[in-house]
């Protein structure tokens, strides 16, 4: 297992501009919604790289290459920027409120008044 690499293809992310759903070199079929494939050195050397728009150097890379300790490290940082939702137990901050008087957006004019008086202004000019 010394000679072998992790692999995965990035997941799908047009906004940065990871557009590759599968990848197929040296009769691997490599796919996003699978995961982590486990390859040896010559195939992680090659996927280190591929880019996602071919022959685009400057597009991002298509794959996470990485060795075991370095995958199961992504993976524990991805699972803990997925949760969302905060449970009780998690040391929240204050989540203070706004002081009394400060202006929201429900003070501010609604835009059919603003035209009106802009409107009546000029009707006076």
């Amino acid at each position: 297992m010394d000679n072998t690499y992790l692999v995965r293809l990035k997941a799908y992310d047009a906004r940065r501009g990871h557009v590759l759903r599968r990848y197929t070199y040296a009769g691997i079929k490599f796919q996003e919604e699978r995961g982590w494939y486990r390859v040896e050195k010559p195939v992680a050397d090659y996927l280190r790289t591929v880019h996602q728009l071919p022959g685009d150097t400057y597009s991002p890379l298509a794959f996470d290459v990485c060795s075991e300790s370095e995958a199961k490290s992504l993976d524990a940082t991805e699972a803990d920027e997925a949760r969302v939702k905060r449970s009780a137990s998690d040391e929240l901050k204050l989540s203070a409120a706004r002081p009394a008087g400060t202006l929201t957006t429900e003070d501010l004019p609604k835009a059919s008044e603003e035209k009106d008086t802009r409107r009546a202004k000029r009707e006076k000019d």
